[in-house]
């Protein structure tokens, strides 16, 4: 027994153990007399099924399996959170701003400006400016963002007509109809692309009243030939398009009109707006051109005046430019961009808030804005 078990001493259980269970089925090497170690093995190992026991060692593969495939999915999660580290890490590098603002919450701030709701329409002049807001610089995507205007109407959809009634001698239709050629005439004075183009105000034009003394050949000469004090700007809003371009199609517009007895014979349109036009020099600052407008426009009856019946008379204008160069002598508005030298001499006059529509517009001369 000594040299049997001598020399299997370097044989282990397990193995034994498949010995004999190859033997059992009559296939293998195993040896035809099991030794008396291999039957107590043998013996110990049919112990333990019975008591439903299974040895250790090879069979337990299905459980490290099971380990390693946690052991994995832990490696691809820390794998992940490496390049969102790293990503990060990125946008602070090449836009520090984003991450910034969101940490302070002003990108918060911002998306609850960008989604509140349109202001209603002005019935009549406000009694105080807009109030103010968080200043933000404009982008090519949201060129109002951080202005007052943001909640402003667009285009001609900030030009509304009041309901018409009959004025002194003047019917309700003769009112409407006033109200009506008024808004088309703010309409291609200061939205027609055409116009902001720097072309002919045709439209605008045809709305005015030829035989009224002196302004149609005024308007001609300042169009053909602008100078700085008779400028076709004073009633047109007009961009040289080989300088600037606007960004996007929308211009935000915020006022009010009225119609009010004039003169015997003679209906007035008191008007009042502000156009906000977001414009580019082709890189990627944005530079908002702030119009203000305070216009009466004046219906005449033929019976009293020399005046064409179906046509408005310019009976006041005044304008007011922000955000721009302080000569206009070329005919255009020059918008100011930041970081390039300033256009046309240095402001000399009071600083202004351009979106406050609480005040009339003042003065001559050239000024500095509040807030652009």
């Amino acid at each position: 027994m000594g040299k049997n078990e001598d020399d299997r001493a370097g044989i282990s259980d397990e193995e034994w153990a498949r010995f004999m269970e190859q033997a059992a089925a009559g296939s293998g090497d195993a040896p035809k007399e099991p030794s008396a170690r291999a039957r107590m093995v043998t013996e110990r190992l049919r112990e333990e099924r019975s008591r439903g026991q299974e040895p250790p060692g090879w069979r337990t593969g299905p459980a490290w399996q099971e380990m390693q495939g946690r052991g994995r999915r832990k490696r691809r999660l820390k794998a992940f959170a490496a390049i969102v580290l790293v990503a990060g890490l990125a946008l602070i590098a090449v836009r520090p701003e984003l991450v910034i603002d969101r940490i302070t919450g002003k990108t918060e701030a911002r998306q609850q400006a960008k989604n509140a709701a349109p202001l209603p329409a002005e019935s009549g002049r406000p009694t105080a400016p807009p109030a103010a807001v968080d200043p933000d610089q404009p982008t090519l995507q949201e060129p109002f963002r951080g202005s007052p205007a943001l909640q402003w109407a667009d285009g001609a959809a900030g030009i509304e007509v009041p309901e018409a009634t009959a004025v002194g001698g003047m019917s309700k239709q003769q009112v409407a109809d006033a109200l009506e050629k008024t808004r088309q005439f703010l309409i291609a004075a200061n939205l027609d692309p055409a116009t902001l183009r720097g072309e002919r105000p045709a439209a605008a034009l045809a709305i005015l009243d030829p035989r009224q003394p002196e302004v149609p050949q005024r308007l001609e000469q300042s169009l053909t030939k602008p100078t700085a004090e008779n400028t076709p700007v004073l009633l047109f809003t007009r961009f040289d398009q080989a300088k600037v371009k606007p960004v996007g199609d929308v211009v935000k517009v915020r006022g009010s009109m009225r119609a009010e007895q004039g003169e015997p014979g003679e209906l007035l349109v008191v008007t009042d707006y502000t156009f906000v036009h977001p414009m580019t020099n082709g890189g990627t600052s944005v530079q908002r051109t702030i119009v203000r407008r305070q216009i009466t426009l004046s219906l005449l009856d033929p019976a009293r005046w020399a005046a064409t019946g179906d046509r408005l008379q310019l009976r006041k204008y005044v304008s007011e430019w922000s955000n721009v160069g302080c000569e206009t002598a070329d005919g255009f508005l020059h918008p100011d961009f930041p970081r390039a030298a300033p256009a046309g001499s240095a402001p000399t006059g009071p600083a202004v808030d351009p979106y406050d529509r609480s005040r009339d517009i003042e003065g001559e001369g050239c000024g500095t804005v509040t807030r652009s």
